[in-house]
């Protein structure tokens, strides 16, 4: 058996995959196609955890002058010899990432995109501050990038704002003057930016540096042989890209280059195989595949790599949310809290966008036009660009073909549908605490026996959150939806002492509950009716209890009185 290369968790550096043995998922490809598919300014727009950064990585070696050969042996890229010949290690590169923009105000912000952009720039002071081919005026706009503001205690760059603006521009001059070769730009993560300005309330400032910033590197740049952005979301060219008429836009619905972000089926089964968890592929593929980029369906590269690292030394490992776990998902959040207020509250839109949610949720799908080009502001404007939004940034995915603008969308995958679930269950968590009178009469129905009145107080509940009924919900996982209402209802109960999936008896009890002041114990078993028939499923339930001896747990409490439950 061969020696199992390590996984690269959280690794972006293409060199250091390559030099130091990591797993790497060929995608070398990509640079043949951005070549022959040539443009002068080129955006992939994807959304997070996709590979992004770490195909930026591998142009920069690939293109960057001094770049080592070795990296790219027994890769794709290698067997096209005379574009290798022609453009490996032949250019000066600039490379950037935007992604450590984040700050409270526009002043913070600047100081983050100018530290950025003088730190790259800090890279050939050697080269640069020696070169026999620059004069001192030249020497002296160099320095003007990289001068820092001595009385700042963070080493701050005082970049006037003509210098920041121009200042990519002026770089790749100053790179040319010396190699006599036009310069690359990479900028990854160029919308973060804007993102952190519209939540921070200085978009419009932002907006114009950036503008300034795209137009001088990207239009008006004679020293620029090409340029790759890459970003979440196609911002809208009056936004920042004005009058840029040499802008190719690589976004999710587009067929060129759609399997060189994420992981193709094929490519999840080698690495699977190579770790020996071929076992596990049918759960990988329910969890972290379902992604339409173009042509081609994909599995988030991260999570994959996460699963399968933890899964190698705990073989009893479940899949968990990977990829939710790397942002706050507010794009939901906003999107669930919203669906009662489009365009008001009770209007028949909220009610039509809380039953396609519940259609969503429930496996289906809905169609609906999608505008891949929106400002930042506009995001979360109307209902209607939070369901473009949705689409862009990943958390739903396209089906067949749209018409025109028309797409027909679904939930990727079961990690997605957990998100979506997630924010629901919040929400639903926060209108049971504004309803305490409702909370008591559910738990006073209980804990008196009353199973009608509990039937009608739960049912009041259930009114206030979607469904779940439909078979892309394994029976067990839509059990668990109304379990975690339940939990989430008692959890506003006081002197209520619950315990969920406890061991009791002879198997665990869904839910029991201690009410140590009356003496009472209840005991809840939940289950699904799939074929309808609610009561005969109920009583299968309450036979459950008695046979798995569920209530014993209670003997120990010095409990009187045991109330049984079937839901």
């Amino acid at each position: 058996m061969a020696e199992q290369r390590k996984l690269p968790i959280g690794i972006e550096d293409f060199e250091k995959i390559r030099r130091e043995g990591f797993y790497y998922v060929d995608k070398t490809g990509l640079i043949r196609e951005l070549l022959q598919n040539w443009a002068e300014a080129n955006l992939f727009t994807r959304p997070r955890r996709f590979g992004k950064t770490l195909n930026m990585s591998m142009l920069r070696c690939f293109f960057g002058i001094g770049c080592d050969e070795k990296l790219f042996e027994g890769l794709e890229i290698s067997r096209e010899t005379e574009l290798c010949q022609n453009y490996m290690g032949k250019f000066p590169v600039i490379s950037i990432s935007l992604k450590g923009t984040d700050s409270l105000n526009f002043a913070g912000a600047r100081a983050a995109v100018c530290r950025i952009i003088a730190v790259e720039a800090l890279r050939f002071y050697e080269l640069l501050m020696r070169s026999d081919r620059l004069n001192e005026t030249d020497r002296e706009r160099y320095r003007s990038l990289v001068r820092v503001d001595a009385d700042s205690p963070l080493g701050e760059f005082p970049m006037t704002d003509d210098i920041l603006r121009g200042s990519l521009r002026t770089l790749s001059e100053l790179l040319y003057k010396h190699y006599g070769s036009k310069a690359v730009l990479l900028i990854d993560e160029y919308d973060v930016p804007l993102a952190k300005a519209n939540e921070g309330g200085y978009y419009d400032e932002m907006v114009s540096l950036m503008r300034g910033l795209f137009e001088y590197a990207l239009k008006t740049n004679e020293f620029l042989q090409f340029s790759v952005l890459t970003g979440c979301l196609r911002v809208a060219k009056e936004s920042i890209f004005t009058g840029l008429n040499n802008f190719y836009v690589h976004s999710i619905t587009d067929v060129v280059f759609d399997e060189y972000f994420g992981f193709t089926d094929a490519e999840v089964r080698r690495l699977l195989d190579s770790y020996e968890l071929g076992a596990v592929y049918d759960t990988v593929k329910e969890w972290y595949d379902g992604y339409c980029f173009g042509n081609v369906e994909v599995y988030c590269p991260w999570d994959v790599i996460c699963y399968c690292g933890k899964r190698r030394y705990d073989p009893e490992l479940q899949p968990q949310n990977y990829w939710a776990n790397t942002s706050g998902n507010d794009i939901v959040k906003h999107f669930v809290e919203d669906m009662e207020k489009w365009p008001g509250e009770g209007s028949e839109q909220a009610k039509l966008t809380q039953a396609e949610m519940e259609r969503l949720i429930n496996g289906g799908m809905v169609q609906k036009v999608i505008r891949q080009e929106l400002t930042y502001r506009d995001l979360y404007a109307t209902v209607d660009n939070l369901w473009s939004t949705l689409f862009m940034t990943g958390y739903l995915t396209q089906r067949g073909k749209p018409e025109g603008n028309l797409y027909s969308l679904v939930i990727p995958n079961r990690e997605i549908r957990n998100i979506f679930m997630e924010q629901i269950m919040a929400l639903f968590r926060s209108e049971v605490r504004n309803d305490g009178f409702l909370v008591k009469e559910l738990c006073a129905a209980l804990e008196q026996g009353c199973p009608e009145e509990a039937q009608r107080c739960f049912t009041a509940f259930m009114n206030k959150t979607v469904s779940i009924r439909d078979s892309f919900a394994r029976k067990p996982i839509r059990e668990n939806f109304y379990h975690g209402l339940l939990l989430g209802i008692f959890s506003f109960q006081p002197g209520w002492l619950v315990f969920s999936n406890r061991e009791a008896g002879d198997g665990f009890a869904d839910i029991l509950v201690l009410i140590e002041k009356a003496a009472v114990g209840i005991v809840i078993e939940i289950k699904y009716a799939h074929d309808g028939n609610m009561e005969a499923v109920c009583r299968r339930a309450l036979t459950q209890i008695d046979t798995k001896r569920y209530a014993e747990d209670f003997e120990d409490y010095d409990i009187r009185t045991v109330l049984k439950y079937g839901i």
